[in-house]
């Protein structure tokens, strides 16, 4: 393996890791994945490969237990790293707050010491919009002031990226690139990957796709009360392709040393807010299909409205969300008629 041309994929088995697996191996890069399947399936891995057509390179690891973390790091050669080993509920936050500052912070300090130990320089870190809080003004730019986060999860987030800007600052030698997501769904096109939450889905669209496909009975849309367009919570929906390619760019960029700094920040989004209830229509008319949905009372943790002002990742990583909220939708509903064999 060519060490410049490798990545260690953490958390590569979940639902943005083994989509991003694919775009990397198809823009050249060798993929190391690994992932304690606390929150994916290794079907995501077995899916990855029948798209790529090769085997990858699998370590069932937690990134919490440092002694398998640097015996890993021993044993293989890369030099950029992707961080999406965390757990991202924001619901289930609020409830164990615990298990999140636990696991989401703790699994990044080992990842940072194991790269200072190891000689590893570049780092992709999830991030998320959650960061910004309730924005006072919209859409975010990546120069917003941080609100209070509304959630414990939300906070990791927030705490995570000081840890890395705290990190850098005090070791020129790491190069990262924190990337605030805002909200991915859809699929791959071939329908081998897509995503598979363990249990009662928390995002939206494997919701809307598992009452579609009759496994839930009915959509629970939380809270009519917003002060948006039809009163559901407006998020800025962005197609987990897209999303991937994103952190092809981000690689790349660590990978040719075209930061301006040790320390960058990207909003991955779309630049566009749509509204729960607009989802779900767009997703009733693309599939010709109606779902049971009913209004409950808003979900705690939940913010009202945002969306993303993404000038900055398409000047600078030179990346563009491209499918349309069509396709995408598409695309889900694909990915769950062929999970469910439909």
């Amino acid at each position: 393996m060519n060490k410049n041309k490798t990545v260690l994929v953490c958390g590569g088995a979940g639902y943005i890791g083994s989509h991003t697996t694919v775009e990397l191996v198809q823009a050249g890069y060798e993929v190391i994945v690994l992932d304690n399947l606390s929150n994916a399936d290794a079907s995501a891995v077995e899916g990855v490969e029948k798209i790529i057509g090769q085997k990858l390179k699998f370590y069932n690891i937690d990134c919490n237990d440092k002694t398998a973390m640097d015996n890993m790091f021993q044993k293989e050669q890369f030099n950029s790293i992707i961080h999406f080993a965390a757990f991202k509920a924001v619901g289930e936050s609020v409830n164990q707050p615990l298990k999140y500052y636990n696991n989401n912070l703790q699994s990044l300090i080992v990842v940072l010491e194991m790269m200072k130990k190891h000689n590893v320089e570049n780092l992709v870190f999830s991030s998320s919009c959650t960061v910004y809080g309730q924005p006072e003004i919209l859409p975010v730019t990546e120069q917003t002031p941080r609100q209070e986060a509304t959630s414990p999860y939300g906070n990791t987030k927030q705490m995570n990226e000081d840890i890395i800007r705290d990190t850098a600052a005090a070791d020129k030698s790491l190069c990262s690139i924190a990337l605030r997501y805002f909200n991915p769904i859809g699929a791959h096109k071939s329908a081998l990957i897509g995503e598979l939450p363990k249990g009662v889905p928390a995002n939206l669209v494997p919701f809307i796709t598992q009452t579609a496909a009759g496994i839930r009975e009915t959509l629970t849309i939380f809270g009519d009360d917003y002060n948006t367009v039809d009163g559901t919570a407006v998020r800025d929906y962005i197609d987990v392709n897209d999303l991937a390619k994103a952190h092809v760019a981000a690689v790349n960029r660590l990978a040719e040393k075209k930061q301006k700094t040790n320390y960058e920040i990207f909003n991955v989004g779309t630049g566009n807010g749509r509204s729960v209830l607009e989802l779900v229509k767009a997703f009733e008319t693309v599939n010709n299909l109606k779902l049971n949905y009913k209004i409950a009372p808003r979900r705690e943790g939940d913010i009202e409205k945002i969306w993303a002002e993404t000038t900055l990742a398409n000047e600078e990583l030179g990346w563009k969300a491209e499918k349309t909220i069509e396709q995408t939708l598409e695309s889900a509903w694909n990915w769950e008629k062929k999970l469910r064999n439909l």
